[in-house]
């Protein structure tokens, strides 16, 4: 399929998304998110760049910027190179890190500035891990609750927070409500429930296999009904992959997923 010409923004601002290859997870403990932004407020000094919001998740991040000195393509490969590298090294793996291109969208206003970065706040509440933005450890939330704090300098609040109100007490107060309400437009995330292609699919069985079925043959196993069900109702619940291609992943006749007894 051919890659679509990234839209520009006029402003130079938008919402980024970053997600790992074949579904996998970009942070595997504390310490990998702390590198990650690490490496993004080190590559901001270099580059120039104003940075808005953020948001890491297990297995994708959300980023609010606004070019500097490069272009946001090259911004994003700085950052993802240097993070990809220590991840490769710490993991002892080769091989892509990140999915393929990252996605964006434009941001050409304050107003939905402010409505993206409440949605990249909320996150974390949406995959029912905390049930309070600021209960995260890991989105910039917090710094635009206490923005004068030294850490805080890495995120650019004030766009935000003066357009509410240039008293930065009732503005923090405002910002907490409009992040309280809801909103339903519909912003760039990812989509779990979209079909894996059969390379996410082939990567995912053998790790389940491994796991699950550790010594056991493939063929083996499918030769069993009870554990040939299982395998089966597993992967399609997992990769919403359609009857016949789970049938040539496993190597199995449609009929056998069709009528499983």
């Amino acid at each position: 399929m051919p890659r679509h010409q990234r839209i520009l923004s006029k402003s130079g601002t938008y919402h980024v998304m970053m997600r790992g290859n074949e579904r996998k997870n970009l942070f595997l403990d504390e310490e990998d998110k702390q590198r990650f932004l690490e490496t993004l407020f080190a590559k901001k000094k270099e580059a120039g760049f104003s940075l808005f919001a953020f948001c890491l998740m297990d297995n994708h991040v959300h980023l609010v910027i606004q070019e500097g000195q490069e272009s946001l393509a090259t911004t994003m490969k700085r950052i993802n190179t240097s993070y990809a590298y220590y991840f490769n090294q710490k993991y002892n793996r080769v091989g892509h890190l990140f999915q393929d291109r990252f996605k964006s969208e434009t941001i050409e206003d304050e107003r939905y500035l402010m409505a993206v970065t409440r949605y990249i706040h909320n996150n974390p509440i949406k995959a029912d891990i905390v049930e309070k933005a600021e209960d995260y450890k890991w989105s910039s939330y917090k710094y635009y609750l206490a923005p004068d704090k030294p850490e805080s300098r890495n995120i650019n609040t004030d766009v935000i927070l003066r357009s509410i109100s240039l008293d930065q007490t009732q503005a923090i107060r405002a910002f907490k409500d409009f992040s309280l309400q809801k909103d339903t437009n519909q912003f760039m995330d990812i989509n779990e429930d979209e079909a894996w292609t059969l390379e996410e699919s082939k990567v995912y069985l053998e790790e389940y296999l491994k796991k699950e079925w550790s010594g056991y043959q493939m063929q083996e196993l499918m030769k069993n009904k009870n554990t040939r069900n299982e395998i089966v109702l597993h992967i399609r619940e997992k990769t919403n992959l359609s009857i016949r291609k789970t049938a040539d992943l496993l190597g199995i006749t449609r009929g056998r997923i069709q009528y499983l007894k």
